[in-house]
């Protein structure tokens, strides 16, 4: 489709928050099927074929191209706070993800909070990369990968990974982490009346929603207090205007520390997400590409 101006995706933004504002009394349901219509404007890629899977008793769909590597697997885990989105709403960005990353593209229906409080959301991921590995992908070959909530999910379970034991994937691709439940990180603040896709208020119901009574550091909810050492490769990427921008460069800083060889990549002029617009922005596409490449050089691929 035409590429838009940086004014029509700042208005996408606003188009979702003013939905999901518009009655005060809308429930879970309500705020997921205006999500699920929002996405609905990203068109599926061309080419690229899905099918339906069952991992473990997880529900996932593959998103493959005609020219994928089936020896390489990115899974990816969707956005919307723990508490909205599913895997069918994310075939366009599968789609494209698939065709940067020239691998198989895994996209995860981790189950949703509130109804199915934490762990539940890395309970399934950990099913679902071990299914991987028992189907004889090797770790090596695996990238991880999400944005927003579903970027926090991919940092948590890389965290775990090692924790308890297992072979680790080749890299972690974060996109707009939520990393830090207790919202400390500076532009929380100072982006707050610039974000276009949400609001404080907002933001701290879907916190409650999700952590509850839970200690709001620990690292299973906030992988920035979580532990870095001996992870792969990472890459983080988040718009300069969002409000979790300071928080995946936190958990880059903090990677660093550990020795983990990590990269921030802040998006100009940038909001939530942006790389989800990668089949109509510029700077999307960049990011796209850039992610691409990262997966590539760290899973074995061949370059582009």
């Amino acid at each position: 489709m035409p590429d838009i101006s940086h004014h029509e995706m700042i208005e996408s933004n606003r188009s979702l928050l003013s939905a999901w504002l518009a009655d005060p009394n809308y429930t879970y349901d309500d705020f997921r099927s205006i999500f699920v219509d929002w996405l609905k404007q990203f068109p599926i890629p061309e080419g690229t074929i899905f099918s339906d899977v069952d991992a473990s008793g997880v529900s996932c769909i593959w998103a493959i191209n005609d020219d994928t590597d089936n020896t390489r697997v990115v899974i990816h885990f969707h956005s919307g706070g723990y508490l909205m989105g599913t895997a069918a709403s994310y075939q366009s960005f599968g789609g494209l993800l698939a065709r940067a990353t020239g691998a198989r593209v895994l996209l995860v229906d981790y189950r949703l909070a509130p109804e199915n409080a934490p762990p539940a959301a890395l309970e399934d991921a950990l099913i679902v990369y071990k299914w991987l590995l028992a189907q004889g992908y090797s770790a090596s070959n695996i990238a991880l990968c999400g944005d927003s909530a579903g970027g926090g999910l991919a940092l948590i379970l890389a965290q775990q990974a090692r924790l308890s034991g297992l072979p680790l994937p080749g890299c972690t691709v974060a996109i707009s982490p939520v990393a830090d439940f207790t919202a400390s990180s500076e532009s929380r603040s100072t982006n707050a009346g610039i974000d276009p896709l949400v609001t404080a208020e907002m933001l701290e119901m879907m916190a409650s929603a999700y952590c509850g009574d839970r200690d709001r550091k620990d690292p299973t909810l906030s992988p920035l207090f979580g532990d870095w050492r001996g992870l792969p490769p990472l890459l983080v990427l988040a718009g300069e205007i969002e409000v979790f921008r300071d928080e995946g460069k936190l958990c880059v800083d903090a990677a660093v520390r550990a020795g983990v060889d990590a990269t921030f990549r802040m998006g100009a002029n940038m909001v939530h997400i942006y790389p989800v617009y990668a089949d109509r922005l510029p700077e999307a596409r960049e990011a796209l590409e850039e992610i691409g490449s990262f997966v590539r050089t760290h899973t074995g691929g061949a370059s582009a």
